[in-house]
């Protein structure tokens, strides 16, 4: 399948992150990665004292780092981004698709942001990854292609879509309640499930009630 528009621009994108990451240092990462809510805090990186702390363009400017020590966290994103954006931002249409995807990453920001704040308070770890947004899609393409066959990297056996789906929601929710893969932002990956989820309802609720009349009033 040719890639998309869109899903190609957010490709890049993930990369040139990447990249900026490699070359700018600790001090870009800190400043766009996923900090907790609260007051900020100032440490020491090597010979330098960096101030961290929760900054509002964070619950986008995440998605687009990925973990250096680990470039399987920026492959398996750009590989599930590059299997099924192409499918969504097709049915989706341009701007729908990158609307649905934005709220899938700042879904999954909030879904974060919350558990942090009840589970782990003081601490000061950031988030990075474009995982929110992918699990958006996961979504997307479970609910409009649910016969489409797929494998889940911890089985891989062929099972339909919307079945493949549920049960990485059911792994994300029994790894992040167990907490028995640490380092992952399990609780993030349901947000983005579950704002995709919860944009398709809306969308769907606002077709069925149609276009507005073409009457009109005033106050």
């Amino acid at each position: 399948m040719r890639i998309t528009p869109v899903t190609r621009w957010l490709l890049l994108a993930l990369a040139a992150g990447f990249g900026l990451q490699l070359l700018l240092g600790i001090r870009f990462e800190f400043a766009l990665a996923l900090w907790p809510l609260g007051p900020h805090e100032t440490g020491r990186v090597g010979s330098e004292l960096v101030t961290v702390g929760f900054q509002p363009w964070q619950v986008v400017t995440y998605s687009f780092l990925h973990s250096t020590s680990n470039l399987a966290h920026l492959l398996f994103n750009g590989l599930a981004l590059y299997s099924f954006g192409p499918h969504i931002e097709r049915l989706f249409g341009a701007k729908r698709y990158v609307t649905y995807w934005f709220t899938s990453v700042v879904g999954a920001a909030a879904a974060q942001l919350a558990t942090l704040a009840l589970l782990t308070p003081g601490q000061m770890f950031p988030t990075v990854g474009a995982s929110g947004g992918v699990f958006g899609l996961l979504l997307a393409f479970g609910m409009f292609y649910p016969r489409a066959r797929m494998m889940l990297l911890f089985l891989p056996i062929p099972m339909p879509a919307w079945v493949a789906v549920i049960a990485y929601g059911i792994v994300e929710l029994v790894l992040g309640v167990t907490g028995t893969q640490t380092g992952v932002a399990h609780f993030a990956h349901l947000g983005g499930l579950v704002a995709g989820f919860l944009l398709i309802q809306f969308w769907k609720l606002r077709a069925r009630r149609g276009p507005p009349s073409n009457g009109s009033s005033s106050a």
